[in-house]
């Protein structure tokens, strides 16, 4: 029998310790002050998507992201003394209020600033019942404006439909009102004795200190706001950068402080971080939580971040040195589906999901396209499939590059190579510099320029790199992912093949099925190869050589596919690509239904690979929030695609090691698909975008090309000869123009792509 007092006192002690490690892990699972889960505060609700502080931007927040959330009220006193919800004020900024009252603008001081505008002080709330809110960000849709959504006042955040977990006031302008004989410390007071409120901040020391002895911190409490470092407290006169250095000072009347997220994780002038201030850290030993604000989706912070907004949360959450309290959003789902299911996930976390992440031109998000940066990223960042869409050089060399148009993605423009350019228009539109006029050696000497694909809406990738790399033959290519583990295929991508044979004298087909043996993936191994091409009849000839999987792309936006069509394709490929569009439509950038395209495919037999996802928020319908997580949830849950085409391969690994899969019922509310149509139809008539027609079905003669040409035995010239003939094409006959261009007129063109 087991005597516990035979247990020596060392033994007994270094279990003791152990006991202490074991429930200290367990409470310091978060390194928040508390050692609980940060919270997440919806400003104004979801005001990302609706109008800020409306009832259904309130509702929207609880129905997205669940229970636990906090909503935020910005208070203003109107006329008679009673506070509303809303985010500025200066009315002119989120409401209609100039159509209810045509120039009535008046001008006041605020923080000694001159302001005009609509101020709620020179009206009741009674002559603000008719005043209607508007989407204040301009860059955000505003097609939700004619739900007629109207001004809420603080005691309706108690009576909203969907219950949140707390309340949080903000008081941004109590001196200001006082100056004007309305007291937001009486209205507080007043209003606390109706609803619970769980924060109140402020960015007015002595606010704060007038009410600190009126609440209790176990039900509600207290946050100091700080502004910008060299803005004043109008009520102490000292700039927030000062009180900074007090923490001490702002315990006595406070629990917290909230902070713009730029104090804890600065950037630099390029937008690139800088190392963590220990600003969390120094609060934390003074006992003061803190908070985050500034967090939007849709508006760029700092480029180590990829335009991912979800890894930006992980960063004040999970970066092992600290953990923020709480964060302040315009999107709260993001910062819920960070800390709910992708913090604390090992570098190594299981797979969950089993839909392949394929590269777009490698991590070209990050790097430029295809070059060795961009592939090694890639595979660091858990890609299962490399692609490599093959060129080929003047003298027979196939590499990798996402055009046959050197332009597109390097410096061409600008060097003496700048003279090679001409249009071939059954290639592509406008001027190009072509591939097959260059030798290897001169198109490796090249500087690669990465790939802006938003640069229309002032969206650059990675500008520090935006040179970086050097471009690979196919050869080296095959070499790199030979030895990768990681990898379960290369995907092999073949356009252009008809022209290159017929009038470059180039079988680009031979090229990759000789590269392809020559690095052994002709015999059996772990790594599939993937052959992909717009065209049926490249992938009839590598059927007819190879015995490698082929994946048709179709390269139009379709709605449908006839059955003889579908037959078609599986008669020569496994695998097929379609664009996002067709498989979710949209209208005006909402989405409206899925299409049948997914399981018409897959009824066949034929995997469906969907591409390009893209972090950028631009590159995604409204309804997924501005966060490609959203985005890459809904189209694997949702319309159960096999495999994603990405530029942010990082993204979409991610996804599938995150902790919230394979949970079922228990799924959170954050990590549900959305659902096509939903946002759509808040659209009130008046507001709603012309219909559009139905993308039209894919039919057999689309498929069905005639077999491609031999390849032409042409002499070698030193530069491409002008006036070609248009060879026949695989659909309707073009007509070749082929000219050089000014180098002038080249660097133009270049500066635009």
């Amino acid at each position: 029998m087991w005597n516990p007092r035979a247990l020596s006192a060392p033994l007994a002690l270094l279990l003791l310790h152990s006991l202490l490690a074991l429930i200290s892990a367990q409470r310091s699972t978060w390194n928040t002050l508390s050692g609980g889960a940060p919270l997440v505060v919806a400003r104004g609700g979801f005001s990302g998507m609706l109008p800020d502080s409306s009832d259904a931007s309130y509702n929207l927040a609880v129905i997205t992201s669940g229970p636990d959330v906090y909503i935020w009220c910005d208070v203003q006193l109107t006329k008679d003394g009673l506070g509303i919800c809303q985010p500025d004020i200066n009315l002119a900024n989120s409401t209609y209020i100039a159509s209810a009252y045509p120039n009535k603008t008046t001008s006041y001081l605020v923080n000694g600033v001159p302001t005009r505008g609509y101020f709620p002080l020179d009206y009741t709330l009674k002559d603000l019942s008719s005043v209607v809110l508007t989407q204040g960000v301009y860059s955000r849709s505003n097609l939700f404006d004619g739900n007629n959504f109207g001004i809420l006042t603080v005691e309706d955040l108690a009576k909203l439909r969907q219950k949140p977990k707390g309340k949080w006031l903000n008081i941004q302008h109590d001196a200001f009102y006082a100056q004007h004989n309305l007291s937001m410390r009486s209205f507080v007071l007043s209003v606390s004795r109706k609803v619970v409120f769980s924060y109140i901040s402020s960015p007015e020391v002595g606010f704060l200190r007038s009410i600190a002895s009126r609440f209790n911190p176990k039900t509600t409490k207290l946050v100091f706001r700080f502004m910008g470092l060299s803005d004043v407290d109008p009520s102490t006169n000292r700039t927030y950068g000062s009180l900074l250095q007090n923490l001490t000072f702002i315990k006595t009347f406070a629990s917290g402080i909230l902070v713009p997220k730029g104090y804890i994780w600065p950037v630099d002038a390029t937008l690139y971080l800088q190392s963590h201030t220990s600003l969390v850290s120094d609060a934390h030993k003074a006992g003061l939580e803190v908070f985050a604000s500034d967090f939007v989706n849709d508006v760029p912070f700092s480029f180590n971040y990829s335009y991912d907004p979800l890894a930006e949360y992980l960063q004040f959450v999970d970066n092992g040195d600290f953990s923020v309290d709480g964060v302040l959003s315009d999107f709260p789902i993001t910062p819920f589906e960070a800390i709910g299911c992708f913090a604390h996930l090992a570098t190594n976390a299981t797979k969950k999901d089993k839909t392949l992440v394929i590269s777009k031109y490698g991590a070209s998000g990050d790097y430029p396209a295809c070059t060795d940066l961009a592939y090694n990223k890639a595979i660091s960042d858990g890609v299962d499939v490399l692609d490599c869409p093959v060129q080929m050089s003047k003298d027979g060399t196939p590499f990798c590059l996402n055009s046959i148009d050197l332009i597109e993605s390097t410096t061409v423009a600008q060097s003496s190579f700048s003279k090679f350019a001409m249009t071939i228009p059954e290639i592509k539109s406008g001027i190009g510099i072509f591939a097959f006029n260059l030798t290897w050696n001169d198109i490796k000497s090249l500087t690669p320029s990465i790939l802006n694909p938003f640069a229309k809406y002032r969206l650059f990738r990675n500008p520090r790199s935006k040179n970086a790399g050097t471009l690979l033959a196919l050869s080296d290519f095959l070499s790199l992912t030979k030895n990768q583990t990681s990898l379960s295929g290369v995907a092999i991508i073949v356009e252009n093949a008809a022209y290159l044979a017929d009038k470059q004298g180039l079988s680009v087909i031979d090229a990759v099925i000789g590269a392809l043996s020559k690095a052994g993936y002709d015999k059996p191994g772990s790594q599939k190869v993937y052959i992909q091409s717009t065209n049926s009849s490249v992938l009839l000839k590598f059927k007819e050589k190879t015995s490698y999987e082929l994946v048709y792309k179709i390269d139009e936006t379709i709605g449908d596919a006839a059955n003889a069509a579908v037959e078609d394709i599986k008669s020569f490929a496994s695998s097929v690509v379609v664009n996002k569009d067709s498989i979710i439509p949209n209208n005006d950038q909402f989405l409206t239904a899925y299409t049948n395209i997914v399981p018409k495919l897959k009824n066949a037999n034929l995997s469906v690979f969907v591409e390009t996802f893209s972090n950028e928020f631009v590159s995604q319908a409204w309804d997924f929030f501005s966060d490609a997580t959203v985005e890459i949830n809904t189209y694997i849950t949702g319309a159960q695609i096999d495999g994603i085409i990405t530029d942010f391969p990082k993204t979409a690994d991610r996804y599938r090691r995150n902790k919230c899969l394979g949970l079922g019922d228990n799924k959170p509310t954050y990590m549900e698909p959305v659902q096509p149509g939903s946002l759509f139809g808040l659209i009130t008539k008046e507001f709603l975008p012309p219909a559009e027609a139905p993308f039209p079905p894919l039919t057999e003669s689309e498929v069905a090309e005639p077999p491609l040409p031999p390849v032409a035995k042409i002499a070698p010239a030193s530069s491409p000869n002008a006036g070609t003939k248009s060879p026949q094409g695989n659909s309707q006959p073009k007509v070749t123009v082929c000219f050089f261009l000014s180098t002038l007129a080249v660097f133009i063109a270049s500066l635009l792509l």
